[in-house]
């Protein structure tokens, strides 16, 4: 645990005022679904995973729906490390030959889901932790990818899905009963095949399906950049094309500007993509008025 901030220098008054401010908001979104995509530097800090912890159960507790959907790339990229492999991307996407699945699968469902599901749970939560086979949640098929520069050309990325179909009655079958999802992006196929998913695309669909009231991007930069490193705290679907087409999001970026725009455009009321190194960032983005990242609306 960490130690708990001297909050002395505050007077009651203001710490008063700062509770009191966040009412309207607690009351706004109160028995409404928050998609939360956990990622980066929010993942590895011992001490901003202690935050994250406590920020979901808070929501929980205030009467909010929080899922969280997790990614895990520099613990994969250390897991292959280990048996002497080297991570490879294509336009943004992992490589997934038929033993880096084998670890993408280990790593995401056991060691990073369970340590995610620990920590909530100590923070006075309930998680459980599942994968895309548990209640059938998330079908897929192998992912097709045109060469950005050539598009009669694919290229193949092996065990890497996209998402068919997904089945929530999971997901709500366990949030009634004052669950916290923790969710691996991992699909299966026809065959029962298993399928690595970029876990930005899984949370945007989750968002989506679950006609969540926001999702929310836990990112290691601090949100959407111009070309001068300024942040661009609030943009529309014409503007976010328009970054495209001139090259500012590129990059790792572009699954997570794609999935996040997709999510706008299909009934998710606000997505944010933030900072998850400021302590408590997600807290701050949705029950103060205070911008923390970007926030991208579909119009």
């Amino acid at each position: 645990m960490t130690a708990d901030p001297d909050l002395s220098h505050i007077t009651p008054r203001d710490q008063a005022e700062i509770l009191a401010q966040a009412l309207p908001y607690i009351r706004k979104f109160h028995g409404r679904t928050i998609v939360i995509k956990y990622g980066g530097n929010a993942m590895t800090d011992p001490a901003l995973q202690q935050d994250f912890a406590e920020d979901v159960v808070l929501l929980k507790l205030v009467g909010m729906n929080p899922i969280v959907v997790h990614g895990g790339g520099p613990q994969i990229d250390d897991a292959l490390a280990k048996i002497g492999k080297k991570g490879t991307f294509i336009q943004g996407m992992r490589v997934t030959d038929e033993e880096t699945m084998e670890v993408v699968e280990w790593v995401l469902a056991g060691e990073v889901q369970q340590d995610i599901v620990g920590l909530i749970n100590a923070a006075g939560g309930k998680a459980v932790g599942l994968t895309g086979r548990d209640g059938g949640l998330i079908r897929a098929r192998q992912m097709r990818m045109p060469d950005k520069d050539d598009p009669s050309k694919e290229h193949d990325i092996g065990s890497v899905g996209e998402i068919t179909a997904i089945d929530p009655s999971v997901v709500k079958a366990l949030q009634d009963d004052q669950f916290i999802p923790v969710i691996s992006p991992i699909g299966f196929g026809e065959k029962n095949e298993s399928y690595n998913i970029n876990a930005d695309l899984v949370a945007s669909k989750l968002a989506t399906v679950l006609k969540a009231e926001k999702l929310m991007m836990l990112t290691n930069i601090r949100g959407v950049l111009d070309k001068n490193g300024e942040l661009l705290v609030d943009l529309t679907a014409r503007e976010i094309d328009e970054l495209f087409a001139d090259g500012t999001i590129s990059g790792g970026m572009l699954p997570k500007i794609a999935g996040a725009l997709d999510a706008a455009k299909s009934g998710v009321n606000a997505v944010h993509i933030i900072d998850g190194r400021v302590p408590h960032a997600m807290l701050l983005e949705i029950l103060t008025d205070q911008a923390y990242g970007t926030m991208i609306r579909s119009h």
